[in-house]
């Protein structure tokens, strides 16, 4: 399979609520289908079904198995964008345009979601669409990542002792100008 191919595939696997939420928890901690189950309060089986989903596009990997009840219970764990495929997050370019707008759907669904949850408190809440310089673009990009970094590296195990529930949700991308259909330098 090639990368672009192995890129389509993780789009299309995580362009579901289900799918979004465990990737989320298997951030923190490595976990099994009855142990998403229960956190997500769905069947064993549809967590199976997704993790297998999610496991074949390479979003999460085994990392240890564990015995229950005479048999072996697999634990996953989600694999940080530098650990797969096409890492810059770039739009494949065999996902077509409905593809990427469902995958941006699920996304803002969960935001929703999730702001369901929020309590009051500090919080960061930024929209811009605005013009940059290419240099200005490119350390905006790095300090979200080296964010995002640190979020992923230190999430712990869903409800641990001492943690916040939180949310961390970006979406940066450059846009053309609808004025002139230049394309921006990226």
């Amino acid at each position: 399979m090639s990368l672009e191919d192995e890129a389509i595939a993780e789009l299309r696997a995580t362009a579901h609520p289900v799918r979004l939420r465990m990737l989320s928890l298997l951030t923190g901690a490595p976990m099994s289908a009855a142990e998403l189950a229960r956190e997500l309060d769905i069947t064993q089986a549809n967590a199976s079904y997704h993790l297998r989903t999610l496991a074949k596009a390479g979003q999460v990997q085994v990392v240890e198995t564990e015995s229950v009840r005479g048999g072996q219970a697999k634990k996953y764990r989600y694999r940080y964008p530098e650990q797969r495929p096409n890492p810059n997050g770039q739009r494949p370019q065999g996902v077509s345009r409905t593809e990427w707008q469902q995958y941006i759907h699920v996304m803002y669904g969960e935001l929703v979601r999730r702001s369901e949850q929020r309590i009051d408190g500090p919080a960061i809440s930024a929209d811009a669409e605005v013009w940059l310089t290419p240099e200005t673009w490119r350390k905006a990009r790095e300090l979200v990542k080296k964010a995002s970094r640190l979020v992923h590296d230190e999430a712990l195990s869903p409800h641990a002792p001492g943690s916040a529930h939180v949310n961390f949700q970006v979406e940066l991308f450059t846009m053309h100008d609808d004025r002139d259909g230049e394309q921006p330098e990226k």
